[in-house]
């Protein structure tokens, strides 16, 4: 199969590109076109000539202060930039099949204690609006025929992403709870991720959203105890809320917030882990 690209260069496209290389023809796409990638932008279409899919993974990353320059980045990169892919999709001579779209646990914003699958409700919030607004990009892409699956991607664990900032806290003994540590979060390795993504590519009767997570979420608290275990390392430097809230901004309701998120469509379809556990998880940052 020949699949486009998008978002190659990061942290979850390269490993992607590892995984997919193995099996596929690829072709990156990139918001400057050199070599042998081609140009992708929010204010170009695509050309997708010859593909027989596309794994859209471009976004604006939100790590940062999200001041509303940032926030119009975040949002404007995803929509607009599925809304141009999309868009190259119109016409007879359209070869795209499947859409994979990166989407985020994000969707249902503030879990609580609830339990929330494929089938729940999106949630409230600003990373809750943008997955709506992506994924109905993404959606559009179906009156060309195109089966579309959203892969909605929970917290990232592996040599690279957010846990280029977590682990060196923890390696100084500096690691703590993040509030009151009870917040439930649903993190998956970056393998997994990869997985989840080429699983979608070629499991032809999914469609519609997909979670990558693990198949157990977890509590903060828990996530800081088996982190420090697996460091070798104290962690008993809690992060208060408050203090978040004023270093962080608006950012700090993705650490604070509840994302008890299920994969019930991945377990559903029969697929198979590398890491299914925290622990696993946690010990594949560090091999």
């Amino acid at each position: 199969m020949r699949i486009g690209i998008s978002g190659a260069s990061g942290f979850i496209g390269a490993e992607l590109c590892e995984h997919a290389s193995q099996r596929h023809d690829i072709i990156k796409f990139s918001r400057r076109a050199r070599g042998d990638k081609r140009l992708w932008s929010i204010r170009s279409k695509p050309d997708l000539s010859g593909l027989d899919a596309v794994i859209n993974l471009a976004g604006e990353s939100i790590m940062g202060l999200w001041t509303p320059d940032k926030r119009l980045r975040i949002r404007d990169s995803r929509v607009l930039g599925t809304r141009r892919l999309v868009e190259a999709m119109a016409g007879e001579g359209n070869t795209v099949k499947t859409l994979v779209n990166a989407s985020a646990i994000g969707f249902y914003g503030d879990t609580g204690e609830n339990l929330a699958d494929e089938s729940s409700p999106a949630g409230r919030g600003f990373l809750a609006d943008v997955c709506q607004r992506w994924e109905a990009e993404a959606h559009h892409a179906e009156q060309y025929g195109v089966r579309v699956v959203c892969v909605r991607v929970g917290f990232v664990l592996g040599k690279g992403g957010a846990m280029n900032l977590i682990k060196p806290v923890f390696s100084f003994g500096l690691g703590g709870n993040l509030g009151s540590g009870r917040q439930w979060m649903s993190g998956v390795h970056v393998k997994d991720v990869a997985g989840a993504f080429l699983w979608a590519l070629e499991k032809d009767d999914l469609k519609g959203p997909v979670n990558a997570v693990l198949p157990e979420p977890f509590r903060n608290a828990e996530f800081t105890r088996q982190l420090a275990h697996a460091l070798h390392r104290p962690a008993f430097l809690p992060a208060p809320a408050f203090a978040m809230r004023l270093a962080l901004g608006r950012l700090s309701s993705l650490l604070l917030d509840s994302s008890r998120v299920v994969p019930r469509k991945l377990k559903e379809s029969g697929y198979r882990y590398r890491y299914p556990s925290l622990s696993s998880a946690l010990m594949g940052c560090l091999e």
